[in-house]
């Protein structure tokens, strides 16, 4: 089978391990990853990727010029994309770039007109309620139409393309695994030394972005409710709420028990979680200021869920988005906001390290079952076979 993968997502390299995974999971699998030229990450403005060629056999990364350099749902490819089809020949092309992503029009464009007879397939990771307006209802129709499948990243996001009248299959996963290999459980004394911790002291963590929406002050509200309890709190991350955060944990007096990391590379992280006692991702669904009935936001999935579960650390969520459906029963769950709750979810994993022990263990061989790069890849594959044997 030939696989065609078109995304920016896959610039960068250590983000294309399941598309490897996939590759050399049958003899006769040959996946091609396009991706664009160039790239400014987050629109920043003297800041640019350039892309480059790879051939690993059976995997294989071709840059191709594009047109928007910054924005998902505008990109697309310049003509060197048709040669690339028409000497490739794929039975299934995969554009993740959301439902209205122009490369996904264009892809079906040109297997159409090319007479590949590919599948198309495109992912989304949105799980907001949306209103369009025209052009861009007309837009998402046509992919929609055009679609043979569709791989959303979490329940919330499948649930809404079947409201804008999707009718056909929808495969629930996400888009990039955990890497097992470095994720892992590993004792850190090192680390733990220059951070002035003790074996014996229960680590609370945190990793992400220092923003309302990461829920950050719920975490902070139910740490001064257990202040009588010995814990740490060790938080990676930046962003705008950092030195608000500063000000809570010296007004309620347990500043001297915060670290805050700012900036740790993504192949370290796994050396900060392994000296946590738990992990704790208390997400927190936002509301557009102008219409407080409408989501502004929610968790998409939670891969740091993914990440710490794999190190066998114990993992604590709120219910927002997609993680109670990541941490399933390998962990805690909360209501979303619920400081009281969290505080109890925390006390839990204090007084009883049997129970701790016991969802570190459930939370790591739920990930090997299901969010490693193989097991996803395995599961893409499956997704794959089902639609070409479909007319």
């Amino acid at each position: 089978m030939k696989i065609l993968i078109a995304s920016h997502t896959y610039i960068v390299d250590l983000n294309c391990e399941k598309l490897r995974a996939l590759s050399q999971l049958e003899s006769d699998l040959e996946v091609t990853v396009v991706v664009p030229k160039k790239w400014r990450p987050g629109g920043v403005q003297n800041q640019v990727i350039e892309s480059g060629y790879k051939d690993e056999g059976n995997f294989r990364i071709i840059p191709v010029s594009n047109f928007s350099e910054n924005h998902q749902g505008l990109l697309t490819f310049g003509t060197d994309l048709i040669s690339l089809l028409q000497k490739f020949k794929p039975q299934i092309i995969q554009v993740e770039q959301g439902s209205r992503g122009l490369a996904h029009t264009q892809m079906i464009i040109l297997n159409k007109i090319l007479g590949l007879k590919a599948k198309n397939i495109f992912f989304t990771w949105w799980n907001i309620p949306y209103k369009l307006n025209f052009p861009a209802s007309l837009l998402e129709q046509y992919n929609l139409k055009h679609s043979h499948g569709i791989i959303a990243g979490n329940q919330d996001g499948a649930k809404i393309l079947r409201q804008h009248g999707y009718t056909g299959s929808i495969k629930v996963m996400p888009q990039l695994g955990v890497d097992e290999t470095l994720f892992q459980s590993q004792n850190q004394p090192e680390l733990s030394q220059n951070l002035g911790i003790k074996s014996e002291e229960f680590i609370i963590g945190f990793v992400g972005r220092f923003v309302a929406e990461k829920g950050i002050f719920t975490l902070l509200k139910a740490l001064s409710m257990i202040q009588d309890k010995s814990w740490k709190l060790l938080l990676l991350g930046r962003g705008e709420l950092q030195s608000e955060i500063r000000q809570f944990t010296v007004d309620n007096n347990f500043s001297t028990r915060v670290t805050i990391i700012e900036s740790v590379p993504h192949d370290r992280v796994y050396q900060y979680m392994n000296i946590m006692s738990t992990l704790v991702l208390p997400s927190q669904t936002t509301y557009n200021l102008k219409n407080l009935t409408s989501i502004g936001w929610k968790e998409q999935f939670g891969h740091v869920l993914i990440e710490a579960m794999a190190c066998h650390i114990p993992v604590i969520g709120s219910d927002s988005g997609e993680i109670p459906h990541v941490i399933g029963d390998a962990g805690l769950i909360f209501p979303e906001g619920n400081a009281s709750a969290l505080a109890n979810c925390l006390l839990q994993l204090m007084n009883n390290p049997e129970l701790a022990h016991k969802l570190g263990e459930m939370g790591y061989h739920r990930v090997i079952a299901k969010y490693s790069n193989k097991a996803l890849a395995k599961e893409q594959l499956d997704f794959y076979q089902e639609l070409v044997m479909i007319n």
